[in-house]
């Protein structure tokens, strides 16, 4: 399958093809998925319901949470498209949050990147299948090594289109069994992001040579890197 052909889809077939074809390789820190099946035709979904302006905006905002967000923001910073990525911290219930703090497991919220992208160069539909590539979804919270409800998987929508586009994909995975075990993927409304710590930003790229960068960031950068070779921003 020609991953740029699909990430420039705007097609729920494509999108979905996407995501059943990419859940099927294996990733560090992944389950071997099992049972991949692959979606050609799709129906019952309008690609325009529920959206609002998303492809005449001139950027627009996704935010995710997908486990320790140094590995997050490195992989969705690749890509063609997003503008923008920060780490910091959403859904809890505490106000002005350090990391310090939230390592604790006990402010409800989790590690997460805003990402900040241009809907004229790159979906929604495709950010949920990088979403969806840069971790194992199944894993209840926790991301390998790295375990709290700090590192749960969440998507935090900012529209009711996004929050459409979730929902949907997360029941087509689950219905067709991709993953072995059933995504626990949490879908809330957005509320309140707070930045995280000046040195959590650009972490990859600033510390490439501690033992985290290179056993766990850099495989997943490596392999997040393979499978979306075509969408990769410009050098």
């Amino acid at each position: 399958m020609n991953i740029l052909n699909t990430l420039k889809g705007k097609g729920s077939a494509s999108c979905v093809a996407l995501l059943f074809t990419i859940a099927a390789l294996p990733s560090c820190g992944q389950q071997q998925v099992q049972d991949s099946k692959i979606f050609m035709t799709m129906t019952g979904r309008n690609e325009k319901s529920g959206a609002g302006s998303e492809e005449t905006a001139a950027t627009d905002t996704a935010t995710f949470a997908a486990g320790c967000f140094w590995c997050v923001e490195e992989q969705f910073k690749q890509l063609e498209g997003v503008i923008a990525v920060t780490s910091g911290y959403t859904g809890g219930h505490v106000a002005g949050p350090d990391y310090e703090l939230v390592s604790t497991g006990t402010t409800g919220h989790a590690e997460a990147c805003n990402i900040v992208y241009d809907p004229r160069k790159i979906s929604f539909d495709a950010l949920l299948a990088a979403f969806f590539v840069a971790h194992d979804p199944t894993q209840l919270n926790r991301q390998g090594n790295d375990v709290g409800t700090q590192y749960r998987s969440a998507i935090f929508y900012h529209n009711p289109m996004q929050r459409t586009l979730a929902t949907y994909y997360i029941k087509r995975l689950n219905e067709e069994k991709v993953y072995p075990s059933r995504i626990v993927t949490e879908v809330k409304p957005f509320s309140v992001f707070y930045k995280a710590e000046d040195y959590h930003q650009d972490y990859y790229t600033n510390n490439k040579n501690l033992p985290y960068c290179q056993m766990v960031i850099q495989p997943k950068r490596n392999k997040f890197r393979a499978v979306f070779k075509d969408r990769l921003k410009k050098k």
